[in-house]
């Protein structure tokens, strides 16, 4: 990747400029990082074998933190942000991959280490983008983004491990976020019996369409710091992390399994022993930065075949590019529900 000064200022000489609107997220002369709407050329995109014409994003926690600066997310700058993006092949030089043709990317450290989404062009190596599914419009894609994939990818654990709708109950924190709502979703879908938690109940009405069985306050874990709990859950979808996912361990049933894909209620694990060698709980880590191409493209397939697109709709708000920052400070304070999308420009 070029350097900071270049990728800013560099120009190809008798090159035709292709302008675009992008957030930029630059550090000042003291260090502290801000973000910016630029206007910037297409000789100033990072090194990568097809350049995209980006047609819609999204906003997902990472985003929020990247705006906002509440979290080390960004790894370099100037960075622009968005870790999803979904759009039209406008340059190739790999094989795989042709003008005109629709893709999309999760991941792969962009719009972390490598510029992302939330432009109007992106330029990235060909083995980090996957076709976009038949079933999909690129906006479609987007409003499923990294959240329905790693949902999925939760999703195929619990089936990999042995759960099926008749092993019982299957709950889902954060269920009124992105993950979780497509979580619940999928799940339902495949006939799980799914118990959604959640911070705000009055989202009740909104995950029980989504297919709840049933609809808990978050603070029903609150006073759990037992080893065990009593038994109730044959799988979990866990976004939170932290004292709320060691609950969920601590209150699954003798060889149920967890899945955690999250940190929203923190990165410890304040838990013990006892689920996993008294109960034969089963914690999988769910990583879905850099998944394996073969297994995204797995899960993107899944989707085409279980995603309700009724439902999807109803997950989905749309905001115009000008309201990206905004609505990822509302994001951070848990007025968003499910998924965003971003028109780019």
């Amino acid at each position: 990747m070029a350097s900071d000064a270049d990728q800013m200022s560099r120009q190809t000489p008798g090159k035709k400029n292709s302008m675009f609107d992008a957030y930029v997220v630059e550090k000042n002369a003291e260090g502290t990082p801000s973000v910016v709407l630029r206007s910037l050329s297409e000789d100033q995109l990072p090194d990568g074998e097809v350049t995209v014409r980006v047609e819609w994003s999204t906003l997902n926690y990472k985003d929020a933190l990247a705006l906002t600066g509440k979290g080390p997310i960004i790894r370099s700058y100037p960075m622009v942000p968005g870790i999803d993006f979904a759009g039209t092949v406008e340059a190739s030089s790999n094989p795989a991959f042709s003008v005109g043709q629709k893709v999309l990317l999760n991941g792969y450290g962009v719009g972390e280490k490598h510029w992302g989404g939330l432009a109007g062009r992106a330029r990235v190596p060909g083995e980090w983008l996957v076709p976009l599914p038949e079933a999909f419009t690129p906006r479609q894609a987007m409003a499923l983004g990294t959240a329905g994939y790693t949902a999925m990818l939760c999703v195929q654990a619990l089936q990999k491990q042995g759960v099926t709708p008749r092993s019982g109950e299957v709950v889902v924190t954060g269920a009124s976020g992105g993950v979780g709502s497509v979580a619940v979703m999928l799940l339902a879908k495949l006939g799980y019996a799914v118990t959604a938690v959640t911070g705000r109940m009055e989202e009740k009405p909104y995950l029980e369409k989504l297919g709840a069985k049933d609809v808990i306050p978050r603070q029903f874990f609150g006073g759990m710091t037992r080893p065990l709990e009593k038994a109730r859950w044959a799988g979990a979808v866990d976004v939170a992390g932290g004292a709320i996912l060691a609950a969920v361990c601590a209150s699954m049933l003798p060889y149920g399994v967890v899945t955690a894909c999250g940190l929203a209620a923190g990165m410890d694990f304040p838990a013990t022993v006892a689920p996993f060698i008294l109960r034969g709980v089963t914690l999988v880590g769910i990583e879905s930065v850099n998944c394996p191409n073969a297994e995204r493209r797995a899960a993107w397939s899944a989707l085409a075949e279980l995603v309700d697109q009724d439902l999807l709709e109803e997950m989905t708000s749309e905001i115009p590019f000008s309201e990206v920052v905004s609505t990822a400070e509302r994001l951070l304070a848990g007025k968003v529900r499910g998924r965003v999308v971003v028109k780019t420009p």
